[in-house]
């Protein structure tokens, strides 16, 4: 209803740009409606004159777009749905992840001897380096 809507108004739009292009000028311009012309409020508002058919079709499709506008604003502006976070989607079900390949670090390869006694630990191997104080062993 609502992309209807949109291309309701689009039509309605152009239409109304074509048909205000097609009308002939009405002469006089600014300077007859305030007074140049004449002082009543009929030349104001453009007089007494024979409403043709673009003129009819003017302020019919300017009516049409405005009840249009204001059909959508109040559709556009009531939600569809209560609003929720994307974030709590994921909540209600753990995805299901495959399981990692073990580590290269833990699992020795197939067929190399088992690793030594401590050489995985950290500070191992470093007896024969210094004396652990931080003097640099001077």
């Amino acid at each position: 209803m609502y992309g209807f809507l949109i291309a309701v108004i689009a039509i309605i739009a152009v239409m109304l740009c074509v048909i205000i292009l097609i009308q002939s000028g009405k002469g006089g311009g600014l300077a007859a409606s305030f007074g140049g012309a004449s002082s009543s409020t009929d030349s104001f508002v453009g007089g007494r004159q024979a409403a043709t058919a673009l003129t009819k079709m003017t302020w019919i499709g300017g009516a049409a777009f405005l009840v249009v506008a204001l059909v959508l604003a109040v559709l556009s502006s009531r939600p569809q749905a209560a609003p929720e976070s994307i974030l709590r989607e994921g909540l209600g079900t753990q995805p299901v992840l495959p399981d990692a390949p073990p580590s290269l670090l833990e699992a020795p390869a197939e067929g190399a001897p088992p690793p030594a006694e401590g050489a995985g630990e950290p500070g191992a191997g470093e007896e024969g380096r210094g004396s652990g104080d931080g003097s640099g062993g001077n």
